[in-house]
């Protein structure tokens, strides 16, 4: 399939997360997606271990709850928890009313029945990225405001000053706080590394992003999750 054009040069990099119960759907999504420009990964069924769908750093999560044996609004709920922040869009795989209304009340940000029709599931994913990076110009909890076009962070009104790695890190955990990112996890969406390196980069990085966030405030914001990774507390314990 030619490159439908939709992804602007600096989407290129956008990871679109995908699940369908049907692999061969799966796949046709994935490559539809790819050749519009942007990353896409097909996310294994949730039922055996929700950890991959909470370990991908994705910034857009497309599903279809529509044809497995889970309740689909259900299922919805459940996307939209692991989503957080970031756009849901819902498709099925008939052209349902009744299906795209159960999404939307479910917490989808979107919803199409999309019956083979990828151009406008295509122009659905570039419209909600495009708003989503336009909300995502600020992240953040209570006393910690990131600015992620100026790559500016402050911390109860205090200016810290981070490097490249270690700012995108912290942008990293603030999209899902209070939820563990593996280690895995961060060196691919920091590192860009599908392998572990057997490097101890992360916890440097780590160490040396909590001595700018955390030292010299009245509570740590990063914490070390045993057995799960790294995660931002928005609040004190």
């Amino acid at each position: 399939m030619a490159s439908s054009g939709i992804a602007e040069a600096s989407d290129r990099k956008l990871l679109v997360a995908i699940y369908h119960p049907l692999a061969k759907r799966a796949e046709g999504l994935r490559k539809a997606i790819e050749a519009a420009g942007y990353d896409a990964m097909v996310l294994p069924p949730h039922v055996n271990s929700l950890r991959p769908w909470t370990d991908s750093c994705f910034h857009l999560l497309l599903v279809n709850p529509f044809l497995d044996w889970q309740e689909p609004f259900e299922f919805v709920r459940l996307a939209a928890s692991v989503a957080g922040r970031r756009p849901l869009i819902v498709i099925s795989d008939r052209d349902s009313l009744e299906d795209r209304m159960a999404a939307l009340g479910a917490g989808a940000d979107d919803a199409v029945g999309w019956t083979d029709n990828l151009p406008e599931v295509l122009a659905r994913i570039a419209s909600l990225l495009r708003r989503s990076r336009i909300a995502a110009g600020q992240l953040g909890e209570g006393e910690l405001r990131i600015d992620l076009i100026d790559r500016r962070v402050e911390r109860a009104g205090r200016l810290i000053r981070l490097p490249l790695r270690e700012f995108d890190l912290l942008a990293n955990l603030a999209r899902v706080p209070d939820r563990p990112l593996s280690r895995a996890a961060l060196l691919r969406s920091v590192w860009r590394l599908d392998f572990d390196p057997g490097t101890n980069r992360v916890e440097v990085h780590m160490s040396r992003l909590r001595a700018k966030v955390d030292r010299g405030f009245d509570w740590p914001m990063l914490h070390t999750i045993k057995g799960m990774g790294y995660t931002l507390r928005s609040r004190p314990d």
